[in-house]
């Protein structure tokens, strides 16, 4: 089973037809997908990028990246960035993996729950877990 991306979650809801949202970049589509379910619009900045990167983890095979404000969406490596949908703070940059298809690769045989990776080579994510005692 291959790892969700946001292009693949945040799809036009049945009444709308299945290309709706085609022209959106990738990032756009949690944002689209949350003000038709919230029946709202939200106000989108423009392309500026807040300085600290989030870092974009695998978790329950959905690529996913936490906003400061403790909310988190499925994210995509063709547009690292996000809008948090909750708190509007400003675009955030992602920070993936240098080999993204090697990560996916690597965890694609594994049931669903136990696809999970996260910067293991990056001490400098402050969500980084550890696993010393």
């Amino acid at each position: 089973m291959a790892i969700v991306r946001a292009e693949d979650f945040y799809l036009p809801p049945p009444h709308l037809p299945p290309d709706h949202w085609a022209g959106e970049p990738p990032a756009m589509l949690a944002v689209r997908w949350y003000e038709e379910r919230m029946q709202r619009r939200l106000r989108v900045g423009t392309g500026v990028i807040l300085g600290q990167p989030l870092y974009a983890r695998i978790n329950f095979g959905r690529w996913v990246a936490d906003c400061t404000c403790m909310s988190a969406q499925v994210v995509t490596p063709a547009d690292p960035r996000m809008w948090c949908v909750e708190c509007g703070t400003g675009w955030w940059q992602l920070r993936f993996p240098a080999d993204v298809a090697a990560v996916e690769e690597q965890l694609a045989g594994l049931p669903v729950d136990e696809q999970n990776w996260w910067h293991t080579e990056d001490p400098t994510d402050p969500a980084h877990p550890t696993l010393e005692v």
